[in-house]
Order: structure tokens, then C-alpha cells, then sequence
């Protein structure tokens, strides 16, 4: 006799992000950055509103490097739609973020600033993060 097959069906397909980060998981151009630490979806107007804060706070001193891209529409059908007549059109662009993936890097100013400017930064992303700082960063 055969069994029913179980599997997990979720909401919206929307494909699977299982695993940790494979690419973009070391610091390559700044001294500070933030860490993922949990898998989602970052929209473009997070990744923006994360910039803007890490920015203002640093006065526009030193430099930081977004290492995430929206490259993944979205697509939503209008409310009170019927069934069929195709896929809908794309309502905004998200960055498939998986654990150890880093977000953001700063470099050129101190570790204080640094270190707010990421946590400003990190409130404006729906991910968990961690701040992590270049093996060779030497403390003046």
C-alpha cells in the first residue's frame, strides 16, 4: 500500500534558502562589517535606508561597501484579481540573504564610529547581525 508523501508546502513559492552562505562571507575590502546571521529576504528600500543611517552617522567620513544586490523580483498580482490571466507584475526587488553572508563593510574611521554606524545600520534590516572586525586591525 502506498503512503501519502509528506512534504512541507509553504504560502508563496518562492524558492528555498537552505545552507549557509557560500560566497560574500569574509571581509574583503573593509576593517568593520555586519554578519547575517539568520535567512531572509532584505528589500532594495532596507539595503537604503541601512546606508543612509550608516552614512549620516559617519558624517561621510571613510568609506562603506554594500555587499548585497536586489536581484530577485518579487511579483504580486492587484487585490480582488481573479484567478489566472498570468503572473503578476513586480512589485519590489529583494537580496536572498543567508546565515554568515556579510552585509555591509566600513573602513577608515574609528572603531566607536564604526561600531554605531553598523548598529544603526543593522536596526534598519530585518535580519539578526553581528559586528565583525578584521584579524589584523590594530587599535591606536
Amino acid at each position: 500500500m502506498l503512503q501519502p508523501r509528506k512534504t512541507k508546502f509553504r504560502k508563496q513559492q518562492k524558492g528555498r534558502m537552505k545552507g549557509n552562505s557560500e560566497r560574500g562571507n569574509q571581509l574583503a575590502y573593509g576593517t568593520f562589517g555586519i554578519k547575517s546571521l539568520d535567512t531572509e529576504f532584505v528589500t532594495s528600500r532596507q539595503i537604503e535606508a541601512a546606508r543612509i543611517a550608516a552614512t549620516r552617522f559617519m558624517k561621510r567620513e571613510g568609506s562603506l561597501w554594500i555587499k548585497i544586490f536586489p536581484d530577485k523580483p518579487i511579483t504580486k498580482k492587484p487585490l480582488e484579481v481573479r484567478m489566472g490571466k498570468g503572473k503578476g507584475a513586480v512589485e519590489y526587488w529583494v537580496a536572498v540573504v543567508k546565515p554568515g553572508r556579510i552585509l555591509f563593510e566600513i573602513s577608515g574611521v574609528p572603531f566607536e564610529v564604526a561600531k554605531e554606524a553598523l548598529r544603526l545600520a543593522a536596526q534598519k534590516l530585518p535580519v539578526k547581525t553581528k559586528l565583525i572586525v578584521a584579524r589584523d586591525y590594530q587599535e591606536q
